[in-house]
């Protein structure tokens, strides 16, 4: 009574899928998404790591009298361009892992 499955075979299959989720992790970290809010005056950049890279802030909005309206509109950019990062990396695992999710990578 044969299974089908060789356990070997699928051992090596699952180091060879470790071994690649591995490499596109470490990819991610060079690769970057930008997000905008306030109609563009605030620009967050993030890692595919979910790192924060940078914010630039358009200086023509910078009022000293509402600077919440200025830190609501980072927070918008920041969450934004966090979201896109972690589709980025969904999106690249998803390839290796053919649609499976949650194998231990941040944010997913």
């Amino acid at each position: 009574m044969s299974s089908g499955m060789n356990p070997q075979k699928m051992l090596k299959q699952m180091q060879k899928m470790q071994a690649e989720m591995e490499r596109v992790q470490l990819e991610l970290q060079d690769e970057y998404v930008s997000a905008t809010a306030g109609g563009g005056v605030v620009t967050a950049t993030v890692s595919g790591g979910l790192e924060v890279k940078s914010i630039i802030i358009n200086p023509k909005i910078v009022d000293p009298e509402d600077v919440e309206m200025l830190s609501d509109t980072i927070v918008a950019a920041v969450n934004e361009a966090m979201r896109q990062a972690q589709e980025l990396a969904q999106r690249r695992i998803g390839e290796i892992t053919g649609g499976l999710s949650g194998l231990g990578i941040p944010g997913m």
